[in-house]
């Protein structure tokens, strides 16, 4: 017992100590010598001192400027008209910006270009060549280079004169709905538009005074039955490609392989032979009077 007792204690001799009894150092004889010093206890015990009147000060600065500060929440209406109908303009410029996309595919001819690429793609027995994105992307400059000279006749009828100043906004939107009318109707079946007037049940009107409301669901329709002749015409030649290898197949008593395994290169090759991309570009121009 004596023995640990010496090695897990020391006893205080040096300098200054005068007692006469023995002192516990409490210091652990690893530590150096500054740290186990008597000035370094009296730094220590400073240091807190000052760092606890710096916290009370803070403490209390803090409490002050929070009970001074006055917070509020909330926002200002404006309170002229004519700020009124600003924020209403800006805020229907804005939505109209999020459904730009949804316009220029319903409202133009992108609808039919991207049904008839798509019908394409699936005649052709390829499931992602070519890929989406790039059949979007060149749907997307045929329907611009199609919609040229409607684009062209709103930009001199409408938006040239409205940055001139010489018409109102108002004046610039009704020509350039006219033009969009125009297109749609010379595009559309009379059934599908007739269609959508008896739903809205609206009164007998001439062709330019119908809303576009019941104009783009009928042009819409009638896109969608067009692509779909159109697909269904480009379907009768790689169908009799299938049956003709089908035929074959069965004939050479090859059962066991599958007739798309042949028919997809064989019609593949047909379709470059004739030059395909070319004939249905053109088909889609001229079926719009291009």
């Amino acid at each position: 017992m004596s023995v640990a007792l010496a090695n897990s204690t020391a006893f205080d001799n040096g300098p200054g100590s005068g007692e006469s009894s023995a002192r516990v150092q409490v210091w652990p004889r690893a530590l150096p010598a500054v740290l186990r010093g008597r000035w370094f206890r009296l730094s220590l015990i400073v240091l807190g001192c000052l760092l606890a009147g710096g916290v009370s000060a803070w403490a209390q600065a803090g409490t002050n400027s929070i009970t001074g500060t006055d917070l509020s929440f909330g926002f200002k209406l404006p309170n002229q008209p004519k700020d009124i109908d600003i924020a209403i303009r800006v805020l229907f410029i804005m939505t109209l910006l999020t459904v730009a996309p949804s316009l220029v595919m319903m409202m133009t001819c992108f609808t039919r270009i991207v049904i008839v690429f798509s019908f394409l793609r699936t005649a052709l027995s390829l499931q992602g060549s070519p890929a989406s994105q790039l059949m979007i992307g060149f749907s997307l400059f045929l329907t611009f280079f199609i919609m040229a000279p409607t684009y062209d006749k709103i930009n001199a009828d409408a938006l040239q004169p409205y940055s001139a100043g010489t018409i109102t906004s108002q004046v610039a939107l009704e020509r350039a709905t006219g033009h969009m009318r125009e297109f749609m109707l010379r595009q559309a079946r009379p059934k599908d538009v007739e269609f959508f007037v008896g739903l809205a049940r609206l009164a007998p009107t001439t062709a330019d005074k119908l809303p576009l409301q019941v104009v783009i669901p009928g042009f819409v329709l009638s896109e969608m039955r067009t692509g779909f002749q159109m697909g269904f015409l480009l379907f009768i030649p790689f169908i009799l490609v299938d049956f003709v290898v089908a035929i074959v197949l069965m004939s050479l008593g090859l059962l066991f392989l599958p007739p798309a395994t042949i028919s997809m290169p064989i019609k593949i090759l047909l379709f470059v032979l004739v030059d395909g991309w070319s004939l249905i570009v053109h088909s889609l121009a001229v079926s719009f009077g291009f």
